[in-house]
């Protein structure tokens, strides 16, 4: 049976990530070593000890999520738990590029300062306040995307995230958004939370991202994954660089298909789900996707060590 490793996006971030990992092993400090080194900055310092505000600016969340995605990573693989043959790599969204990186498709140093470029991008593509993101509970993906057409009107509004059977967010302009909060309760949604977001990710309104990403992954080298990336806007694996880049500028304004991957990875042969960095929120996900999934998140030494334990 396979095992997928599977990266978070933004939302997990936290001040402290990854630091009990780099202090640990070689392996993961060398991770937050070479990202410091691409940025040229003393990025670690923001991650571990800076404030949680500056962190979880775009353009400074996306590459730091990437690097506790790395750092677990190459813990994980120090200690013989590393990618085999048969398995599998997804993320959500930015983590798209933490899979990539794990499957040394993309070099960290590369994948550091592409996701600098996407937050900074995302976040100029629209000014603050003229979007919103929400996340509507208790509706699926057909019936959202219902609600975000009729919500639209002359503006943008569109289902962005398929993250779970019972969770769909919307994307768009504010106030195209906040009509689809009030057409969705009254299709039956069970709640409505308003994501705290800078930007209105995924969707047509972050064209001008995309054509910035468009050039910037013009001149990266990818290559052939070690194992194929389960791709966002597709849901199937690809493996083939120059599909991987053009579906990752696809990725800036497409719907991010979390819950489709899932599926996929559950029909394919995949027993065991890691979660592979900040936070559990993609295993929580996983569950509601398909409860006969082994589920399991590294983001510490202790996690690690019980895996350990149990092996």
């Amino acid at each position: 049976m396979a095992r997928a490793y599977v990266c978070p996006g933004q939302g997990a971030q936290a001040i402290g990530m990854g630091k009990a990992l780099a202090d640990e092993f070689s392996e993961a400090r060398a991770v937050f070593e070479e990202v410091d080194d691409a940025l040229g900055e003393n990025f670690s310092a923001l991650i571990w000890e800076g404030d949680i505000e500056t962190l979880t600016l775009t353009a400074n969340a996306q590459p730091a999520l990437m690097a506790t995605s790395l750092a677990a990573y190459k813990a994980l693989e120090s200690r013989g738990f590393g990618l085999s043959t048969e398995d599998y790599v997804a993320g959500h969204s930015l983590g798209e590029y933490s899979a990539l990186a794990m499957a040394e498709a993309l070099s960290i140093a590369d994948a550091a300062r592409l996701l600098r470029a996407r937050g900074q991008a995302m976040q100029e593509a629209v000014p603050v306040g003229v979007g919103a993101m929400v996340a509507l509970l208790g509706l699926d993906f057909e019936t959202v995307q219902g609600v975000a057409q009729r919500a639209a009107g002359d503006a943008v509004c569109a289902a962005a995230n398929d993250n779970d059977p019972a969770q769909v967010v919307v994307s768009g302009h504010k106030a195209a958004v906040e009509r689809a909060i009030e057409l969705a309760k009254d299709a039956g949604a069970k709640r409505a939370v308003l994501l705290p977001v800078s930007a209105p990710f995924h969707c047509s309104l972050m064209a001008p991202a995309a054509d910035v990403m468009r050039e910037k992954l013009a001149s990266v080298e990818i290559k052939k994954p070690q194992v194929p990336v389960i791709a966002n806007v597709r849901a199937e694996p690809v493996d083939d660089p120059e599909i991987i880049r053009s579906l990752l500028i696809e990725q800036v304004t497409g719907s991010v298909r979390w819950r489709e991957s899932v599926m996929w990875m559950s029909e394919n042969n995949v027993s065991d789900v890691w979660e592979v960095g900040a936070g559990k929120a993609l295993i929580g996900m996983v569950r509601r996707i398909d409860r006969a999934l082994s589920c399991a998140n590294f983001a510490t030494p202790a996690d690690i060590e019980k895996l350990e334990s149990n092996t």
